[in-house]
């Protein structure tokens, strides 16, 4: 496949550096706001190809940009705190896949915020909050085809505002790196939406849920949230923020 440099879709705009990466179809571009270095991991569903080894570095105001396939989903999300050796073992603080660099198809360990699409003639995306929180992350349309393309994400720091019982500590105990949902810290059907809660009628928000809904009520809350939390738009090329309103 051919190689080109993406600098005019969005970054001349937005005045970010950009990287050479290979063509094949719809564009989704990276783009780290944080202060610290971030290391994006993408997981792609099942049958789908796997995406620059499943992962890379973004340093504080550097950006990714890559050409998928059409018919491509899966999910991305936000490393932090990692080190990693010159093979690509390590560890990460939050969104771990593995102790590696390169996910190679693996999601990330939670909490970690997710980014959800799935690409087709009518593509969908949305940010979720099920699996927990770590960061703030947007996805954002450009240059789309059609459709409503609405902006999806969760901006706040949710991690400033996390109940105590789901607070994920640093190693050395002195800041929140994560919330975790309540699912993962209490493992109760009620709150998992499984057995007799696994359905939209009988599984609800609870406290914690509506927590995370009115920080990010553009983001998914819980198994069931509201469809509305899903975007949607044609055609269109997608920009994922991490740390967006920084």
């Amino acid at each position: 496949m051919e190689l080109v440099q993406l600098k005019p879709l969005l970054f001349t705009l937005l005045f970010i550096s950009y990287i050479t990466v290979e063509v094949s179809s719809a564009t989704i571009a990276f783009h780290n706001k944080c202060s610290y270095p971030v290391w994006p991991g993408i997981q792609p569903s099942a049958g789908k190809p796997i995406l620059v080894k499943g992962g890379f570095k973004l340093n504080p105001k550097q950006s990714y940009a890559l050409r998928i396939p059409q018919d491509w989903s899966g999910r991305f999300w936000g490393r932090q705190d990692c080190v990693f050796d010159a093979a690509g073992n390590g560890h990460c603080g939050t969104g771990d896949c593995g102790g590696t660099m390169y996910c190679n198809g693996a999601g990330g360990a939670p909490p970690a915020t997710l980014a959800e699409i799935t690409l087709g003639e009518l593509d969908f995306y949305d940010v979720s909050l099920v699996d927990g929180y770590n960061l703030a992350i947007s996805i954002r349309p450009f240059k789309p085809k059609g459709g409503a393309c609405s902006y999806a994400g969760c901006v706040k720091d949710l991690n400033q505002m996390c109940p105590v019982g789901l607070q994920v500590k640093s190693r050395d105990n002195t800041r929140v790196v994560a919330c975790k949902s309540a699912c993962s810290a209490f493992n109760s059907p009620r709150y998992c939406c499984t057995g007799q809660f696994g359905n939209p009628s009988t599984c609800k928000p609870t406290a914690y849920s509506k927590i995370f809904k009115t920080a990010c009520p553009r983001a998914y809350s819980y198994a069931y949230d509201d469809p509305t939390s899903i975007a949607t738009c044609k055609g269109g090329n997608y920009l994922v923020t991490f740390c967006p309103q920084h």
